[in-house]
């Protein structure tokens, strides 16, 4: 017996009269992947006010890496909850705060010493490293890259790349904000390829120190390692630390967000290690509470401390409940080895997808770093004409037999996999046979419909 149930068509009567009432009440901004409502959830399992049981692998997109609602974690905040709730840490501090920043700053890469502070979202993180690269250097301007996102308050908006759906209709943005190409090598910006070129486009950003903005106007560069929403785009080796470099020439610091990859993702604890990175600024979130509202910023303490007392903070900031969630959280990653798990469930994944290219047509990129694995889907592989509409229903079909699963790029044609790392193989194993079913289907209509080029 397989770890998918479901009783009722999907979505069933219950999820559909829950659907009803949103629609009504909720507005249509606020967007629904999967119109079923979740009654209860546990490791990588969701059961719907119907019954329906499925094999969750969006993960609260990238938030569970120790999966639904894990003993320790539960506890540590009913534990907390019975102590007290609120003080507003820049009024009455609490140790939970402090034990979290000491842990974080410890593990944070990079030599010297570091400090560490937080808030309730990835966005706000990002908000927050703009604030300190600008304190710390005196200096305005960022450099953002081609299909980043860095969320969606004002400063992270205007980082952020995609136009539709995030920024369309929202200007106007923060200014001096500019942009330089990221190393996405199937859809390469500069039309070379990957060794021949040489990496060329990292040289982008040295040359947008001659055409765009003076280095010495330039706070920071912020970087994700792998792109996220972008269509999680792993970048060459070289790549990375070739920015890295250009910064330090440049006396411009670097901040990495790290809102995706982080906390054991890549298989490592953060993402800059695979890649030998030693940031000025980190930003984290997502899984670093288990599914509690919490976002950090670990950096240089030389950096940190350039902001003056009432320069950072917020009332609700660092909250002691998500603390006490984190603390908790970070002791089940390291005590399940969660890097040795990320790698394993990686390769497992990584060679399915593979597998899959090889078979069907309409798959035309497989990526991956540890776990952080992404599908790109086609029409045709001659073009690489997205296969976004494809894409959607790969998605809708699977949510029907039992399993979620997210996309993103930026063309909507990337299935991503964000499963809890703890998840055991077998689960992971079943919703894979679903995913390959779907696709297959998809990819037969397609070739039939006379779509696209073979392989």
């Amino acid at each position: 017996m397989g770890f998918i149930s479901l009783t009722t068509e999907v979505p069933g009567p219950r999820s559909r009269e829950v659907m009803d009432r949103l629609r009504r009440y909720v507005p249509k901004g606020v967007s629904v992947q999967a119109p079923v409502a979740v009654a209860a959830a546990s490791g990588a399992l969701v059961t719907d006010v119907d019954g329906n049981t499925y094999i969750d692998l969006t993960g609260g997109i990238g938030v569970l890496n120790v999966g639904h609602a894990p003993d320790p974690v539960v506890r540590a905040v009913r534990d907390q909850t019975g102590r007290f709730l609120h003080t507003d840490f820049t009024i009455a501090p609490y140790d939970v705060y402090v034990r979290l920043a000491q842990r974080l700053a410890e593990a944070a890469p990079g030599p010297g010493p570091k400090k560490a502070c937080f808030f309730n979202s990835g966005a706000e993180a990002v908000e927050n490293a703009v604030k300190f690269a600008r304190l710390a250097t005196g200096r305005q301007a960022v450099i953002a890259f081609e299909g980043a996102f860095h969320g969606r308050t004002l400063m992270a908006l205007s980082l952020t790349s995609k136009p539709r759906p995030y920024k369309e209709g929202m200007g106007p943005f923060a200014p001096e904000v500019y942009r330089v190409p990221f190393a996405y090598c199937y859809r390469c910006p500069l039309r070379l390829e990957y060794p021949g070129c040489g990496v060329a486009c990292a040289e982008a950003l040295d040359r947008a120190f001659s055409t765009m903005v003076s280095p010495s106007d330039t706070a920071a560069v912020i970087v994700e390692p792998v792109q996220g929403e972008g269509g999680f785009v792993v970048p060459p080796p070289e790549f990375l630390p070739r920015i890295e470099e250009i910064c330090r020439r440049h006396g411009v610091l670097l901040i990495a967000d790290e809102i995706q990859t982080g906390f054991y993702r890549t298989g490592r604890r953060f993402a800059c290690e695979r890649f030998g990175l030693a940031p000025d600024l980190v930003t984290v979130a997502k899984s670093l509470a288990a599914g509690l509202p919490l976002s950090g910023v670990v950096g240089r303490a030389e950096v940190m401390d350039a902001a003056r007392e009432g320069n950072i903070g917020g009332t609700y900031v660092g909250n002691p409940v998500a603390c006490a969630a984190a603390l908790a959280a970070l002791d089940i990653m390291e005590g399940e080895d969660l890097a040795r798990r990320a790698e394993e469930l990686g390769r497992f994944l990584a060679d399915r997808c593979r597998a899959m290219q090889e078979k069907y047509a309409l798959v035309g990129d497989v990526r991956a770093l540890g776990a952080m694995v992404g599908m790109e889907l086609v029409l045709d592989r001659a073009t690489k004409e997205p296969a976004t509409r494809e894409t959607a229903q790969v998605l809708q079909e699977c949510l029907r037999r039992g399993v979620l699963v997210p996309r993103c790029g930026l063309y909507g044609n990337v299935i991503r996999f964000l499963n809890p790392l703890t998840m055991p193989r077998e689960q992971l194993a079943e919703a894979l046979d679903v995913i390959e079913g779907v696709v297959a289907e998809v990819d037969a209509a397609v070739r039939q419909a006379g779509g696209g080029a073979g392989t």
